[in-house]
Formats: structure tokens, sequence, C-alpha cells
């Protein structure tokens, strides 16, 4: 069993502008556990980083744009048979400032009307924190627990 010391922590990050949130149709890594997944911009911790920086630099790298107004929104644990645990630390951003990249090495960017979201290829946990994202304004916490795939079970804490 790993230690708490030992588990994934990364951040997620959703920009939004125009009723629309930036996200990543993750196509071009081999291996990604989030393959042909819709997902925001993020990635895992660089040694010595908080929550904010580490969300920035991952937005900087994928997108090339810097956020504006970041706001943490809650953490989300994954626990998973399959993949391990790993604690997400998830953000919105009202903007951003620059050009957003033609081209990210992760996969395609394009904007998706909010209401459009739940019909692309999500993970089924993903679907609980985006009702989460449009209805509350309270910082929340999220279990997620996976079998494979599989969510089943979730647990929202205020």
């Amino acid at each position: 069993m790993k230690s708490n010391i030992d588990m994934k922590n990364t951040t997620l990050c959703y920009i939004e502008d125009n009723n629309s949130y930036l996200m990543m149709h993750r196509t071009k890594k081999i291996n990604d556990l989030n393959h042909d997944k819709w997902v925001g911009l993020g990635g895992k911790f660089e040694e010595n980083e908080t929550p904010f920086e580490c969300a920035r630099r991952e937005i900087m790298e994928e997108a090339g744009v810097y956020p504006r107004k970041l706001k943490y929104r809650g953490i989300v644990t994954f626990v998973s048979d399959k993949y391990g645990t790993e604690y997400m630390h998830l953000f919105t951003s009202k903007g951003y400032r620059g050009k957003i990249n033609d081209y990210c090495r992760e996969g395609e960017l394009c904007w998706v009307k909010k209401d459009k979201i739940k019909d692309l290829a999500l993970w089924e946990g993903d679907k609980i924190f985006f009702d989460l994202l449009d209805k509350e304004k309270k910082f929340f916490s999220l279990k997620l627990v996976y079998e494979g795939d599989n969510l089943v079970y979730h647990q929202v804490e205020f």
C-alpha cells in the first residue's frame, strides 16, 4: 500500500470565457490514462510548487496563456484499483492573457459551451465536479472511487 507521501498531486483548471470552457481532447500521448477523454488544463506538481504555481505553469505549458482570477474550487481525491490514488486540485479562471497555442503536445485545445460538455467523452466523476462548479460557490472536497474505469462511489463534502 502506498503512503500519503507517495500519492500523486495534480492540478486541473478550466478557463472560462463566453460561457465556454477551454478543454483538451487527449489524443496525442502514448499510454495516457486520459486517452480520448476531454479534460481541462493541468498536470503533476513539480518539486516545491504550490497548487496555484502548478496550475499556472501547466496552463502556460499547454495553452501558452496566463490565467486571470485563478480560483481554487476544490480538491478531488481519486481512488482507483487500476491507477492508484491522486489528489487533484481543481481550479477555474475567468479569462486569460495572451494567445492560445495553435499546437499542444498532449491533445487538441478547443472551446466547449458549458451546456455541451456532458456530451463529450468524460470520466463519470468529471460530470459530478462539473455540476459542483456550476452550482456551488463553496470550496468542496470530492472523493471518487473507481474500479477499473467504472465509478463505483462518490462523496462530496463542503
